[in-house]
């Protein structure tokens, strides 16, 4: 009984403020809770039927696809909507569940503005990728072959995996976000593909975003803690002012 109490408490520390916020969120307001992820799904769902249509697939494929030998301006237009984009290999319901799930707990957890933002930034970073890793090659410490430039480079994966990371370093749930970063580094072990290394640069966007946020935090704490004065000059901090304790979440909003 003891390790299965020590095994309790273990997740209880590690999921359980997250836990707690999502439930409580979701029995208040319900489906209220998470009105941008229904959309997404919405949206990726209409957008799996159209393209599976003769008379949609060129549409959504000159606006939602994107590739590494398209020309910039293009990539970066069509990028918000190829996150919605379903990759035409992969079953629909995988990229619809990891939506619901990851969105929604992050739209809850993060807000939707920040939510949106994340899973951009690391969308963008993935795509980017693609094209420098191409620009160097095979032969390059990062670089790619000249055939993934053809690949098409859709789906929500990239965003969902960062911003689980990130999800997972406002709520200190840092042995999730190691299995998460674990789990992508196994895939590009195992496949070696242009998403799984887009992964990878989506997750190291991500933790450097995390880590600007800890620097930031840091300083603020020192700025806050009484009699160290202020670095800018700026009036004294009144005491009100102060954080309240540890229960409040890292944030870089």
């Amino acid at each position: 009984m003891r390790p299965v109490r020590a095994l309790r408490g273990t997740a209880r520390h590690e999921w359980g403020p997250l836990l707690t916020t999502v439930r409580g969120s979701l029995a208040a307001d319900r489906l209220r809770a998470i009105p941008m992820t229904i959309a997404a799904v919405c949206l990726t769902a209409l957008l799996h039927v159209v393209q599976n249509q003769s008379w949609g697939f060129g549409a959504v494929q000159d606006l939602g696809t994107v590739r590494a030998e398209d020309p910039l301006w293009a990539s970066l237009l069509r990028t918000p909507l190829s996150l919605f984009v379903p990759a035409l290999d992969l079953p629909v319901w995988g990229a619809l569940v990891q939506i619901l799930m990851v969105f929604g707990t992050a739209e809850i957890c993060l807000g939707r503005w920040r939510t949106l933002l994340i899973a951009y930034l690391a969308t963008l970073t993935g795509t980017l990728y693609a094209r420098i890793g191409v620009a160097l090659g095979p032969d390059g410490l990062f670089g790619l072959p000249a055939s993934d430039a053809r690949v098409v480079d859709t789906g929500p994966s990239a965003a969902v995996v960062g911003l689980a990371v990130h999800v997972c370093y406002v709520y200190r749930a840092r042995f999730t976000g190691a299995l998460v970063i674990a789990a992508m580094v196994v895939e590009v072990v195992l496949k070696n593909n242009l998403a799984g290394k887009e992964h990878l640069v989506a997750i190291a966007a991500v933790l450097a975003l995390c880590a600007r946020t800890a620097r930031r935090d840091r300083r603020r704490d020192q700025d806050l803690r009484p009699g160290s004065g202020t670095r800018s000059g700026a009036p004294p901090i009144r005491s009100s002012n102060l954080r309240r304790g540890p229960t409040q979440r890292t944030s870089w909003w």
